[in-house]
C-alpha cells in the first residue's frame, strides 16, 4: 500500500484519478504545505464554464422534411426521460456505479483504479467520477483554442486536481440527474456522434428512448474507447466493440441490475449493427443545389451574425432548424424533366429555379449534373462544385447570357411610356447600333461596328407591332424599340425587377441589352418574371423561412418585396407573353392552363433560355456549355442522346419548362392573368401591319389545307411554251404541273388522283 502511495504522482497521471485522502502526501511532497491541500479541496471555485454544445443544424423543406444538415459534432441533446433507464443503467455500471452515493469523487473507485494501474504500468481502469469526466469535456467542449484543448486532455497531478475540484463545485450546483443529463449528450461515443441520441442513431438507426440492453450495453461500452471500437471502421473495430459490450454486460449482472441469465443471452447475441449515415454538408444533400444556397445565404447575410467567423459558428454549432421553401413537388418535377432531355455527363448543361410570385420563395432549385468533386478531381464529367442555378455570390458561377428574355424589359418600358399593343413599325432584316443609345451615366454607348440580325427561327424583318415583335422575338424591332424608349430607362426597369449580373458586376449597358447580353443565372431571371406574375411587386429571392433556435424560439424571415412598376403595365405585359404560346415562338407548347413567358436565343446560340410564369409559379431554365458557352456554342450538338442542330429557346430549355410546370403545378387550380386595361393599351397603328398579317393568314391557310390534304409541297407552277400552230400574238396559257400521287390524296383517295400545287394563283 505505501509503495503504491509513494508512486501517486505516476499513478494519478496514468490512470486519470486522485483521491483527496490521498492526494496530501504527494501534494506536500510538492512543497504544499498539509493546510495548503486543505484549502485546495475546502476552498471550491466556480462550476467550469460552460458553451451551448455544439449541434446538428438541419434545413427542412416546406412540409418539415429534412434535406441536408450542417455540424461541428453531430449531436441532438435530449432530456434524461427521454433516455431508456437500461441505458442509464448501462453506463453508470460500467462507468460510475456509486456516482449516487458520492460528491463528485469516488474514493473506493479511485483507490481500486489506482492500485490496479500503478501495478500494471499502465492504463487498465478508469477511476474519474462520472462528474469529473464530465467536467474534462466541458473544458474541451468550451475550449476556443488549441492550447486550452491539449490543456484539458494533459496527463499531469495539476490537471487532475483542477478537474476534481471542478467536479465537487459542479456537484454542489447541479442535482445527480442534471449531471448525468449533461453527461449523456456531451460524450462521444465514436463514429461520429455525439451524445447517447445521435449514437443510438448512428449505431442503431433507433432513439435513446428504444435503446434495448444488448444496444445500451454497447455504446456504454464504447464511451471509453470510442476510436478503438468505432464500428464504422470495419470487422476489428466491432469485435473489439462486442468484447467491451459484453464487458458491461457482466458488470450490470454484477451489479444485479440484470440477471446472469440475462447477461448470458445477451452477450451471445451479434451487435445488431444498423449504421444509419448521417452526412454532413451539402454534397451529400438530397438537393444540393438548394442546399448551397442556403448555406451561402446563412454564410454572407449580415442578418445572421455580425461577423463571417460568429455565422460560420452558428451553423456548424448551432442546432438551428431551418424552415425553407423547398417544394419537393416542384423539385421533382425539375429534377425529371432536365434528367429525360439532359445527361450529366454532357458538357451541355441545364438549370432550373423555380420561384413564388407575391413572396419570392425559392421553391425548386434543380441542374442536370449532380454536386460535387469528378474522380480524380478532373474538370469535365458528371458533377461539378458550382451551383448551376445561383449566382456568385450563392456558389455560383459567371452565369450564361439571357438572350431574348430580355426583351421583355424594352416591352414594359414601351407600354409604360404609352405604348399600345398594335403600335409599331417597319423593321429591317438588319441593323446597326451606330447612333442614338446613351448608357444611364449619359454616355453615349453606340456600336457602329456591330451588325444585329433576326436570329434564326425567332423573327424577321417586315412591319411589327410590340405584340407580334413580341411574339416572333424580332431582335431588330427590339433594338429600334429600345433605342425609341431609351437605354437607361430599359435598364432601369430591368434592375427595378431585381436583375444583377451573375458575377456580381455592374450591369452591361450596351445596345445589346435588349438581347441578353448580360450573363445571368435562373434564380435572379426566375425571380424578376414572377415580378409580371405578381403584377409588379418584386420580392427578393428567399430560400429560407423561419429560423427555430435550439430553444425553440422561432424568428420568422418575411418576404423582402416591393412595387417595381405598375400594376396595369404588368398587366399589360403578361397579356403580350401569353401569345408566346399560341401565336409565338412556343407555339403549341402549352401547358394546358394561361401562363406567360419568353424564349431566349442568343446571336451564335452560345446560350438558350426559356422564362415564363403563371399567377402561381415562376421558372426559367438555361442551357449552355459548361466549359464556355462562347468557346463551345450551342450548335451541332448531341444532348441527352438527341442531336439538334442548334439548341434554340423552344427546343430545349422550352420542353423542359413545360414538363416541370406541368408537374409542379398539377395540384394547383388553374386561373389566368387579370386582364389588361384595353383603354390604356389597346389598339395603336402599324403601317403595313394588316397586309402583311392577311397575307400571312393566307399563306397559312394554304399550308394547313396542304398539310391535311397530303399534297406535295415542292411542286412549282410553270408556263407552257407557246406552239408553232397558235396565232400570232396570243398569250401563252398558264398550265399547273400535274403527276400522279401514289398513293392518292387522303380526301380523295385513289390512284391516278391530280395533285393540286403547292401555293395558289396570284391574288388567291
Amino acid at each position: 500500500m505505501l509503495r503504491c502511495i509513494g508512486g501517486l504522482g505516476t499513478a494519478a497521471a496514468l490512470g486519470g484519478v486522485l483521491a483527496a485522502a490521498l492526494v496530501a502526501p504527494a501534494v506536500t511532497g510538492a512543497g504544499l504545505a498539509a493546510k495548503d491541500v486543505v484549502t485546495t479541496f475546502l476552498d471550491l471555485p466556480p462550476a467550469p464554464r460552460e458553451e451551448p454544445l455544439s449541434e446538428v443544424t438541419r434545413l427542412l423543406d416546406r412540409d418539415g422534411r429534412p434535406f441536408a444538415q450542417f455540424y461541428e459534432a453531430n449531436r441532438t441533446q435530449v432530456r434524461l426521460a427521454q433516455v431508456a433507464p437500461v441505458m442509464r443503467q448501462a453506463i453508470l455500471a460500467v462507468e460510475d456505479a456509486r456516482f449516487y452515493e458520492h460528491g463528485g469523487l469516488d474514493v473506493r473507485g479511485t483507490l481500486r483504479a489506482l492500485l490496479t494501474n500503478t501495478q500494471a504500468g499502465g492504463i487498465k481502469q478508469g477511476g474519474s467520477s462520472l462528474t469529473q469526466q464530465l467536467v474534462k469535456n466541458i473544458l474541451v467542449e468550451s475550449a476556443r483554442t488549441d492550447e486550452e484543448r491539449e490543456q484539458a486532455r494533459a496527463l499531469n497531478v495539476a490537471r487532475k486536481i483542477t478537474e476534481l475540484r471542478l467536479a465537487m463545485a459542479l456537484e454542489k450546483k447541479y442535482s445527480k440527474d442534471q449531471i448525468l443529463e449533461k453527461y449523456l449528450n456531451i460524450a462521444y461515443f465514436g463514429a461520429g456522434a455525439h451524445g447517447v441520441e445521435a449514437a443510438a442513431r448512428r449505431f442503431f438507426s433507433t432513439t435513446a428512448a428504444h435503446l434495448t440492453l444488448t444496444q445500451a450495453a454497447t455504446l456504454a461500452g464504447a464511451v471509453r474507447m470510442p476510436y478503438a471500437t468505432d464500428p464504422s471502421l470495419g470487422p476489428a473495430r466491432q469485435a473489439r466493440l462486442k468484447e467491451r459490450r459484453d464487458l458491461v454486460l457482466d458488470r450490470m449482472a454484477e451489479l444485479r441490475q440484470i440477471t446472469p441469465a440475462q447477461a448470458a443471452a445477451a452477450k451471445r447475441s451479434p451487435l445488431g449493427m444498423r449504421l444509419r449515415p448521417e452526412p454532413g454538408g451539402c454534397a451529400q444533400s438530397a438537393y444540393p443545389y438548394y442546399c448551397l444556397y442556403v448555406q451561402r445565404e446563412l454564410l454572407t447575410n449580415a442578418a445572421f451574425g455580425s461577423t463571417a467567423h460568429e455565422r460560420r459558428a452558428r451553423l456548424a454549432r448551432g442546432g438551428l432548424t431551418i424552415l425553407t421553401g423547398l417544394d419537393p413537388v416542384a423539385q421533382e418535377a425539375a429534377e425529371k424533366a432536365i434528367r429525360a432531355r439532359v445527361d450529366p455527363q454532357d458538357t451541355e448543361v441545364a438549370a432550373e429555379a423555380m420561384v413564388e410570385p407575391r413572396t419570392g420563395r425559392i421553391r425548386a432549385m434543380a441542374a442536370s449534373k449532380k454536386f460535387g468533386r469528378n474522380p480524380g478531381d478532373r474538370k469535365n464529367g458528371a458533377r461539378t462544385t458550382y451551383n448551376l442555378v445561383a449566382d456568385r455570390a450563392h456558389g455560383g458561377g459567371m452565369g450564361l447570357q439571357a438572350g431574348s428574355t430580355f426583351k421583355v424589359f424594352t416591352l414594359a418600358t414601351a407600354l409604360k411610356q404609352g405604348w399600345r399593343f398594335g403600335q409599331g413599325f417597319m423593321t429591317p432584316g438588319s441593323m446597326t447600333p451606330a447612333q442614338g443609345y446613351r448608357d444611364c451615366g449619359g454616355r453615349p454607348v453606340n456600336s457602329p461596328n456591330v451588325r444585329v440580325q433576326n436570329a434564326g427561327g425567332e423573327g424577321e424583318g417586315g412591319p411589327h407591332s410590340i405584340e407580334t415583335g413580341t411574339w416572333k422575338s424580332v431582335n431588330v424591332f427590339f433594338m429600334l424599340l429600345e433605342r425609341k424608349v431609351g437605354l437607361c430607362n430599359v435598364v432601369r426597369t430591368a434592375k427595378a425587377a431585381g436583375i444583377a449580373r451573375a458575377d456580381g458586376k455592374p450591369l452591361r449597358e450596351v445596345p445589346t441589352f435588349t438581347l441578353g447580353v448580360n450573363e445571368m443565372d435562373p434564380v435572379t431571371v426566375a425571380s424578376a418574371f414572377a415580378t409580371f406574375a405578381g403584377r409588379g411587386r418584386y420580392c427578393r429571392p428567399q430560400a429560407i423561412v423561419e429560423i427555430v433556435s435550439r430553444d425553440g424560439r422561432r424568428t420568422h424571415v418575411p418576404p423582402a418585396c416591393r412595387q417595381a412598376m405598375d400594376r396595369g403595365v404588368a398587366d399589360a405585359v403578361n397579356h403580350v407573353l401569353t401569345g408566346v404560346f399560341d401565336k409565338g415562338t412556343m407555339r403549341g407548347q402549352g401547358i394546358g392552363r394561361p401562363a406567360a413567358g419568353k424564349t431566349g436565343t442568343n446571336n451564335g446560340y452560345t446560350s438558350a433560355w426559356f422564362a415564363g410564369y403563371t399567377p402561381d409559379l415562376a421558372a426559367a431554365v438555361s442551357v449552355g456549355d459548361i466549359r464556355g458557352s462562347y468557346r463551345y456554342p450551342l450548335r451541332g450538338v448531341t444532348i441527352g442522346g438527341t442531336y439538334y442542330g442548334s439548341v434554340q429557346g423552344a427546343s430545349l430549355p422550352g420542353p423542359i419548362w413545360v414538363q416541370s410546370m406541368r408537374s409542379a403545378l398539377r395540384d394547383t387550380p388553374s386561373r389566368g392573368f387579370p386582364g389588361p386595361d384595353m383603354s390604356r393599351f389597346g389598339g395603336g397603328h402599324t403601317p403595313g401591319l394588316k397586309e402583311a398579317e392577311a397575307a400571312e393568314a393566307r399563306r397559312a391557310l394554304w399550308r394547313r389545307l396542304r398539310e391535311r390534304l397530303g399534297w406535295d409541297p415542292h411542286w412549282q407552277r410553270r408556263w407552257q411554251r407557246p406552239r408553232w400552230d397558235r396565232p400570232r400574238g396570243t398569250r401563252p396559257r398558264y398550265l399547273w404541273p400535274r403527276r400522279r400521287h401514289p398513293a392518292g390524296p387522303p380526301r380523295f383517295g385513289g390512284p391516278g388522283a391530280h395533285v393540286l400545287p403547292a401555293a395558289p394563283p396570284a391574288g388567291g
